[in-house]
């Protein structure tokens, strides 16, 4: 198949990785993956958070900033016809965007195929956190889209609830969640080594992957660590940045166990492998509760102990005592506690890493899987005569 993928992403972050591995699984199915998306991602650095769009909406009114989403649609629909024209695709894929409605426009125009990834309710988001001037015309635009899908593919069922509340056809909701490219994780090395490149032979290693927020609860972790008995030997390995590094780090050495907590700093998506691989307990201390973490899916496929809370979207991936250790999200100390139990439990977590891993080939949770199954779809909607 001739496949047009389009999207507005400008941020290198976990939405590049998403759409890097889609796109690559489905050339790796041996289909053609035409792509039409803003010129400047692949010459940001990973970790960007989109350059000049980002300063853009950072700096001018909000109503001005939703304006030119919605005129960016004209330039995306240009570039799409211009796709089509030139390479004749048999179908388009679209990653959702909040005023983005180009992909729509071309699917009436040429009768295409069209099929929706939604990763968020980009309405409801963006309304609660950043704030919308353009409320009405966000919702309509959010609607309009959904609704003349082919097929919505949102990453949970939490979210796909949201979908569906829009008046979408359920028949028209396939859940796809994010996934894992088994050949880069294939080759991680094993615990043992792992911690010994990187220093920690002698440590239980609790570890974190991710842009590092607030309410990811880290510094609880911290705080526990320093109480520790020295024969606990209990390390945090963090593996990302963000804006609570800096706090978290003069934390631990006002409490005098620096040496206890490592911050790598950015890593490049080739090297997560390799650090993930040192953790005993992988940690996901929280989540948006419609997502469908990418680090979820790494601790699986290296077969780590993992603590997450028990919230709808990830229970929809782990199974409590079996895949993971899951505890109450809303018990002040329900992670402090799972990580005692599981740091006291050798057995235990061996047995939830052995489960873990073997959750991607059981669930299918791999990017080739994913593309498969999206070829599929595709091959479900009858083409117009």
């Amino acid at each position: 198949m001739k496949i047009l993928y389009h999207h507005r992403t400008q941020s290198k972050d976990g939405q590049y990785v998403h759409i890097e591995e889609m796109i690559g699984a489905l050339r790796e199915l041996g289909h053609e993956v035409i792509v039409v998306a803003p010129p400047s991602l692949g010459k940001n650095d990973f970790g960007s958070d989109g350059g000049w769009v980002a300063w853009l909406k950072r700096h001018l009114p909000k109503w001005f900033y939703e304006v030119l989403e919605l005129g960016y649609s004209i330039v995306a629909y240009r570039s799409l016809d211009k796709a089509v024209k030139q390479h004749k695709p048999d179908c388009l894929y679209e990653r959702y965007n909040l005023f983005l409605l180009s992909g729509v426009w071309l699917k009436r125009k040429y009768k295409l195929p069209m099929l929706l990834e939604v990763n968020a309710p980009n309405f409801e988001e963006r309304a609660r956190y950043d704030g919308l001037s353009l409320k009405k015309l966000a919702r309509w635009s959010q609607a309009y889209v959904w609704k003349a899908a082919d097929f919505v593919l949102p990453v949970t069922k939490v979210l796909a609830d949201i979908v569906e509340s829009y008046g979408v056809d359920p028949k028209r909701i396939v859940v796809i969640p994010n996934g894992i490219n088994d050949s880069k994780f294939g080759d991680a090395p094993d615990t043992r080594t792992a911690k010994e490149r990187l220093g920690l032979q002698d440590y239980l290693v609790l570890g974190f992957t991710g842009f590092v927020r607030d309410w990811h609860g880290l510094d609880k972790v911290i705080d526990m660590i320093a109480q520790d008995p020295p024969e606990t030997r209990r390390h945090l390995l963090v593996v990302g940045d963000g804006p609570e590094r800096a706090k978290l780090e003069a934390q631990a050495a006002a409490l005098h166990i620096r040496e206890r907590v490592t911050f790598t700093g950015l890593v490049g998506r080739d090297d997560v492998a390799r650090h993930v691989a040192a953790f005993d307990i992988a940690l996901q201390p929280a989540a948006v509760p419609y997502a469908s973490p990418l680090k979820l899916f790494e601790y699986l496929a290296l077969g780590k102990a993992i603590i997450g809370p028990a919230q709808p979207n990830l229970v929809e991936i782990l199974i409590d005592k079996h895949n993971a250790l899951l505890f109450d999200p809303e018990h002040p100390d329900g992670m402090l506690a799972a990580i005692r139990r599981l740091s006291g439990d050798p057995e235990l977590r061996q047995d939830i890493g052995e489960n873990a891993r073997k959750t991607i080939e059981e669930k299918g949770l791999t990017w080739r899987q994913h593309a498969f199954n999206i070829v599929g779809l595709f091959s479900k909607i009858s083409r117009p005569a």
